[in-house]
């Protein structure tokens, strides 16, 4: 494996690891005003991710700089051609986060929804606006032969990329159920289960309707058919395991069957652009490529050598993290969001 195609699946892995992450950080977020039926219960939901969620965005901090450094261009025409997008995304994160550590320093009613209305938006607009650039990026936008792209307000906007932006959100939603249903316990633990079962109807017809209009409007299956098949149908599999656990009241693997679905829809995207970064609607000569967008051969080596080194002992950190705070977060849990 030549080192730009060693990134560009480290690259597909911290992406895919932050919507699996912060996926359920943003279901939390949501599922604030789907549940809570008093201040005390909104705490207990947003305790849940205390410990996590800042975590948890530094995969995103991490995939960023890693395109940076590996594929320049990649990163220079995806954010200059993003640049509203994007902007609008880091201020939805950095409302959410100030709402965190602010909502509990004030003690008035209109202070606390003030910041559980930034909770909300901040949890809302990231995976939706997320799953339009993705949706935008496997569709095509115009790039030019100087790699510079001019994509108007359609070319972002339309039926596809706002149908994936509904689709994406509605995976985090569900997924950050299945986190509540396993990290809370009475109301709030069957409240989330049972609203996860009646959601997991719609969240498959969703997923139904973009993959066939994936089909349609993409050139993904005609490049890699088999494995994208194989990944639709594990995903079928997952949300069949995801219903049955739910029914059964087992939400540590009714999470990990929504986790799987996060996981197969992003790795299936990786799969379909490779060898591609970007696709180009004005000629496929034009397109970003892991070969012409990547840095020289020495960058990709030293970041290599510094990634090996740094990686577990980040990873190892997370996992005791999540380790440490695993327990199940009450009312009777006093920390204060």
């Amino acid at each position: 494996m030549e080192l730009n195609e060693l990134w560009f699946l480290l690259i597909a892995v911290l992406f895919t690891g932050f919507f699996f992450l912060e996926g359920f950080d943003f279901g939390v977020g949501m599922a604030t005003r789907l549940l809570s039926r008093n201040d005390l219960q909104t705490r207990v939901l947003i305790n849940t991710i205390g410990p996590f969620w800042d975590a948890n965005e530094v995969w995103l901090i991490t995939a960023a700089g890693a395109m940076f450094a590996a594929f320049p261009e990649w990163y220079s025409t995806m954010f200059s051609g993003y640049y509203l997008v994007l902007t609008l995304i880091l201020l939805a994160l950095i409302g959410r986060g100030v709402a965190f550590e602010f909502r509990g320093k004030g003690k008035g009613e209109a202070w606390k929804k003030t910041w559980d209305a930034a909770i909300l938006i901040g949890s809302f607009v990231p995976p939706m606006l997320f799953g339009m650039v993705f949706a935008s990026l496997v569709k095509g936008v115009p790039i030019d032969q100087d790699m510079e792209m001019t994509a108007g307000f359609s070319d972002i906007v339309n039926g596809y990329s706002l149908w994936a932006g509904v689709t994406v959100t509605g995976l985090c939603l569900l997924h950050g159920l299945n986190f509540i249903s396993l990290r809370t316990v009475g109301e709030l633990r069957e409240k989330s289960r049972v609203l996860a079962a009646k959601l997991l109807p719609m969240q498959a017809v969703l997923m139904a309707v973009l993959v066939g209009w994936t089909f349609m409007v993409t050139d993904l299956f005609e490049r890699q058919g088999v494995l994208l098949t194989a990944a639709v149908l594990l995903g079928v599999v997952a949300f069949v395991l995801a219903r049955y656990f739910l029914r059964q009241g087992r939400e540590g693997w009714a999470f990990g069957m929504t986790g799987a679905m996060i996981l197969l829809t992003f790795v299936s995207m990786f799969i379909g652009l490779f060898p591609r970064v970007m696709v180009s609607t004005i000629d496929s000569a034009f397109d970003l490529t892991l070969y012409n967008a990547a840095s020289s051969p020495y960058t990709l080596k030293a970041m290599t050598i510094v990634a090996a080194v740094l990686l577990p002992f980040v990873l190892a950190y997370q996992a005791w993290s999540y380790f440490v705070f695993h327990k199940r977060v009450t009312e009777k849990d006093h920390l204060e969001y």
